[in-house]
């Protein structure tokens, strides 16, 4: 059974930083790309940041120059560093690994498997 799993979720104050984790199991990941999304309560899943099969990263304009994802040298985990947090990053965050194509790779609904989520809230 494949499962992915978030940690490192947590309270911080605005300016601080976390590191988030996700690790598969269940199956390899070669070939996929890996992606972090976020959701807020009352707003709609959206992309954060995505390390692709080729290891190419890819990130969202409001987190850009702030957070860095990267990958394990397992190459079965990884990781989100978030820095310089803000009040308006608190949401969920979830890692997702999909196949999709360069086009795509925002997209949530091109990602196959999703962990359960870890909590983020930064206070001001």
């Amino acid at each position: 059974q494949v499962q992915l799993g978030e940690s490192g979720g947590g309270l911080v104050q605005a300016g601080g930083s976390l590191r988030l984790s996700c690790a598969a199991s269940g199956t390899t990941f070669s070939g996929y790309n890996w992606g972090w999304f976020r959701q807020a309560p009352g707003k709609e899943r959206q992309f954060v940041a995505v390390i692709s099969k080729t290891s190419h990263t890819y990130y969202a304009d409001s987190v850009k120059g702030r957070f860095t994802v990267s990958r394990g040298n397992d190459r079965n985990t990884i990781y989100l560093q978030m820095d310089t947090l803000e009040p308006e990053d608190t949401a969920v965050y979830y890692c997702a690994a999909g196949r999709a194509i360069l086009s795509s790779i925002r997209d949530p609904t091109m990602y196959n498997y999703w962990g359960q989520g870890t909590q983020v809230t930064v206070s001001s």
